[in-house]
């Protein structure tokens, strides 16, 4: 008897934490998403200067060959077009030069929803991504104030990847508490619609609004864990060559991330 009534009280305790987790799933895919910021690309040539910058040349590897030139960054037919190609600019000295924008000191926000409809890239050193950065590093420069990389794509992979960073994953190297990156299989010939859902204690993210990946707020975390409690803003890249993709292969370029828009919204409930 003793038994089964420590059998029963520990099944009713795990339906009452089952239907309470999903309860919350189900009603956190309900929510009502309001849009407070977004870009159709309708109007052709430079991307819009009171949304976005040329994000400029430094010295990580996706942003080596960067250049603030429309001939890399530019709208067409309702299209952004982010290139990465060989240099033909007497004007400069590195090989490659590809298309860099993002939102900084323009649009940046905190907690809510963001959809980002692209066409990816394939080429043996190609490395298209679609991320976010903090405002202003509160907790100090990468990792400590983190990083969040909605898509990033590598050579002819028929998968992206979607990860997180900061101080307690890329220093501390707690990768698996919770598991920090996750690979989706993805149709890269077509536009999918890459997207992430931001709350108070947890990143979802989606592929084609299907949930893929989720990183959670671990109990009494600090910010080493959890720094992303602080506005973010958005970044749209075309890379070439680095550790990661590797060497490109001069044949297969130009290449280029087609983005047909990118929306965000946001609800008030939160």
């Amino acid at each position: 008897m003793k038994f089964c009534f420590f059998f029963l009280l520990s099944f009713l305790l795990q339906f009452i934490s089952c239907s309470r987790n999903e309860t919350e799933k189900t009603s956190r895919h309900q929510i009502k998403w309001e849009l407070i910021w977004s870009d159709e690309f309708d109007e052709g040539g430079k991307p819009n200067p009171a949304k976005w910058n040329f994000a400029g040349r430094s010295s990580p590897n996706w942003a080596c060959y960067c250049i603030d030139d429309i001939s890399t960054s530019y709208i067409k037919d309702g299209i952004l077009h982010l290139v990465g190609k060989i240099c033909d600019l007497d004007s400069d000295s590195v090989k490659y030069n590809t298309g860099c924008i993002n939102t900084r000191g323009k649009f940046f926000f905190r907690y809510g929803k963001i959809e980002v409809n692209a066409k990816l890239s394939k080429g043996q050193g190609s490395w298209p991504a679609i991320w976010m950065m903090p405002e202003n590093s509160i907790y100090g420069s990468w990792p400590y104030s983190g990083e969040i990389d909605i898509m990033e794509h590598l050579n002819f992979d028929d998968f992206i990847y979607q990860t997180v960073h900061s101080e307690y994953i890329d220093v501390y190297q707690e990768k698996n508490n919770p598991p920090y990156s996750n690979t989706v299989k993805c149709n890269v010939d077509e536009f999918n619609t890459f997207g992430l859902e931001w709350y108070p204690d947890s990143l979802v993210f989606l592929l084609n609004d299907v949930r893929t990946f989720s990183y959670s707020r671990l109990p009494n975390a600090s910010s080493s864990q959890w720094p992303f409690d602080q506005p973010f803003y958005i970044i749209l890249n075309q890379a070439l060559d680095g550790a990661w993709a590797g060497p490109v292969d001069d044949n297969h370029l130009p290449v280029s991330m087609q983005v047909d828009w990118v929306r965000v919204y946001q609800n008030n409930s939160f």
